[in-house]
């Protein structure tokens, strides 16, 4: 009769205890490189250049080796295939990210979404989806694209009025 309350009140308690710090930073982690998979994942093939981009983020962002990063990545991949939608991973960030931090993230996708020189309208879709779930503003999210633009080569790095260019623009994959 007392082993079911007992029961309950061991897993109150365990509720209760704090969080392993290793074990939220690793979640953290793993719960941006889902975001960033997600994004190389939404066009119609994945190139190496892309994975290579998703890497790059994940070691300039956690400070992770090589192989640690390819590590993540991967199964950050496995999440993702199993994943049936995106408020798990972004609301984990959106909870432990400074504003400054989740806009980073936000331009590592971008990085990664022009990684191939192609930017499809599935990578746009799933980009604006995420940015909206971290609640990163407007002016941010654009800021963070054109900020990805010009380290693609893809935008003019002189913005002035005098020796400004016509806009490249990207053609849709297809």
């Amino acid at each position: 009769m007392f082993k079911p309350l007992r029961d309950l009140l061991d897993h109150l308690q365990h509720l209760a205890e704090p969080p392993d710090p290793r074990s939220a930073e690793r979640a953290l982690q793993l719960a941006a490189a889902v975001m960033l998979v997600e994004v190389m994942r939404a066009d119609a093939s994945i190139q190496p250049v892309e994975r290579e981009a998703v890497h790059r983020a994940l070691r300039e962002q956690f400070s992770l080796s090589a192989d640690e990063a390819a590590s993540l990545a991967e199964l950050a991949a496995q999440t993702a295939s199993h994943a049936t939608d995106l408020f798990e991973f972004t609301s984990r960030i959106d909870a432990a990210l400074d504003m400054t931090q989740k806009i980073r993230i936000v331009e590592h996708m971008w990085h990664v979404a022009y990684a191939d020189g192609a930017l499809s309208e599935d990578e746009r879709h799933i980009l604006w989806r995420i940015a909206d779930l971290l609640h990163v503003p407007q002016g941010a999210y654009v800021n963070a694209r054109l900020r990805a633009e010009r380290a693609a080569g893809l935008s003019p790095i002189d913005d002035s009025p005098a020796e400004s260019q016509p806009h490249p623009r990207l053609q849709p994959e297809g």
